[in-house]
C-alpha cells in the first residue's frame, strides 16, 4: 500500500523479484520428504498435497500465523480478473500482453506480488456452462485498495487485459473470481446457454437458490454494469466518461495501446 501511495513503480518491481527469487529458492515449500526439498520431480501421495488452508484453526497465537487474506488482520486485500481462452486464439492472445508489457515493463510487477499470471490447461466439456474448446486459463491476482475510489498504479495495463482477454479474444470467465465487467453478457458465449437455464427451471422452479446477482448473470434480469462515479476503478463498469475513472487524482478514461478498442482507466502526467 506505501508502493501504491507514493507511486514507486521501482520499488514494486525490486519486491517482487525478491519475492519470486525466494519463492523459485524455496520451491514453493514444496519437499521430497516432508521435510527438505532436494530436487524435482516431487512425488508423494495425494492426500499430501501442499495448501493453504487452516485458517479457521490456526494456533491462538494472537493472530502471529494467521493466513494473510484473515479479515481479523490488516493483510490482503485484491481483485481477480480469471479467464480461459481457446487454444486457437491463445497464442494472438499472449502476443498482445507481451506487446503492452513492452511498453511499459514495469507495469506488471505488481502482478507478481500476488505469483504472477498462473497459466493451467483445461479441457473443452459437454456441460452445459462448460469450456466450449480446450484452452489456458489464466488467473490475476492484482492489488485493490480498500477505498472503492482509489485508482492502481499502473492500472490502465490490467484493464487492458481484461478487456481484451474477454472481448477480443472471447473468454469464458471463472465464475468466481472475476470482477462485474467479465459477466456482461457471458451467456451469449455458450452454446447451450439455453438448455441449462431449461434444467435450472426444472430443479429450482421458484428460485430459491437464486439471487438478484443470479438473475443478473445468467441474463434473466437486469445487467451486472454499474454506472456511477468511479466505476471502472472495482470493474463495475467500462469507462465511457472520466467520471468513471478518477479525474481528480489524474486518472482519465481513455483507449487501450494494443487493444484500442480497450477504455481504460490512465493516470495522466
Amino acid at each position: 500500500e506505501a508502493l501504491e501511495v507514493t507511486q514507486n513503480s521501482d520499488g514494486k518491481c525490486v519486491s517482487s523479484k525478491l519475492l519470486t527469487s525466494t519463492l523459485l529458492a524455496g520451491a514453493y515449500g514444496l519437499t521430497n520428504d516432508g521435510l527438505l526439498f532436494t530436487g524435482y520431480p516431487v512425488v508423494g501421495f495425494h492426500n499430501r498435497l501442499q495448501a493453504s488452508g487452516s485458517c479457521l484453526d490456526s494456533p491462538n497465537d494472537g493472530l502471529l500465523s494467521a493466513c494473510a487474506w484473515d479479515p481479523r488482520i490488516h493483510g490482503e486485500f485484491f481483485h481477480q480478473t480469471t479467464f480461459s481462452i481457446g487454444v486457437s486464439k491463445v497464442g494472438e492472445f499472449i502476443s498482445d500482453v507481451k506487446k503492452l508489457r513492452d511498453l511499459a515493463p514495469e507495469s506488471l510487477c505488481g502482478v507478481e506480488l500476488y505469483n504472477g499470471i498462473l497459466m493451467r490447461y483445461v479441457k473443452a466439456s459437454s456441460a452445459y456452462l462448460g469450456k466450449q474448446e480446450d484452452g489456458i486459463d489464466f488467473d490475476i491476482t492484482y492489488y485493490r485498495a480498500k477505498d472503492p475510489l482509489t485508482p492502481r498504479l499502473h492500472e490502465d495495463v490490467l484493464e487492458e487485459i481484461e478487456q481484451m482477454a474477454l472481448f477480443k479474444y472471447g473468454a469464458l470467465p471463472h465464475w468466481g473470481k472475476n470482477r462485474n465487467i467479465a459477466f456482461d453478457g457471458v451467456m451469449k458465449k455458450y452454446a447451450n446457454a439455453k438448455e441449462f437455464l431449461k434444467v435450472k427451471d426444472a430443479y429450482d422452479p421458484l428460485g430459491l437458490f437464486s439471487s438478484e446477482w443470479t438473475y443478473q448473470v445468467l441474463g434473466i434480469q437486469g445487467n451486472v454494469t454499474i454506472v456511477r462515479e468511479g466505476c471502472a476503478l472495482e470493474g463495475l463498469c467500462i469507462c465511457s466518461e472520466d467520471v468513471h475513472c478518477a479525474p481528480n487524482k489524474g486518472y482519465f478514461c481513455r483507449p487501450g495501446k494494443v487493444y484500442t478498442d480497450a477504455r481504460v482507466c490512465r493516470k495522466l502526467s
